[in-house]
């Protein structure tokens, strides 16, 4: 019981939205973590946009993700493997960091 949300750019508007998210089992899946460039985001950033977030739901409600898949058109995102890698690896280290341990 999710919804999986795209914040990776300024078009995806903000958080103000998930004031609206019921208290409970849902989840909110913050796609802060782009799949369209290889460059590795800030961690202390993405940490902030996720406490950003917290100002209108519950923290513990969310999750952490890319945005979207790493193919996400046919033609591909230019992304080597090791980028998606890192990507991945950011994402786990960050979700540790602001939940706990997995």
């Amino acid at each position: 019981n999710g919804y999986f949300l795209e914040y990776d750019t300024d078009r995806a508007g903000g958080f103000e939205p998930l004031r609206f998210l019921p208290k409970g089992d849902k989840r909110v899946v913050l796609g802060l973590v782009t799949s369209k460039f290889g460059t590795l985001e800030d961690k202390d950033a993405v940490k902030r946009r996720i406490e950003e977030a917290g100002q209108y739901a519950d923290i513990d409600q969310f999750c952490l993700s890319p945005q979207c898949g790493f193919a996400s058109t046919e033609e591909g995102n230019l992304l080597a493997e090791d980028e998606q890698w890192r990507k991945l690896e950011l994402v786990v280290e960050i979700a540790q960091e602001v939940w706990g341990g997995l």
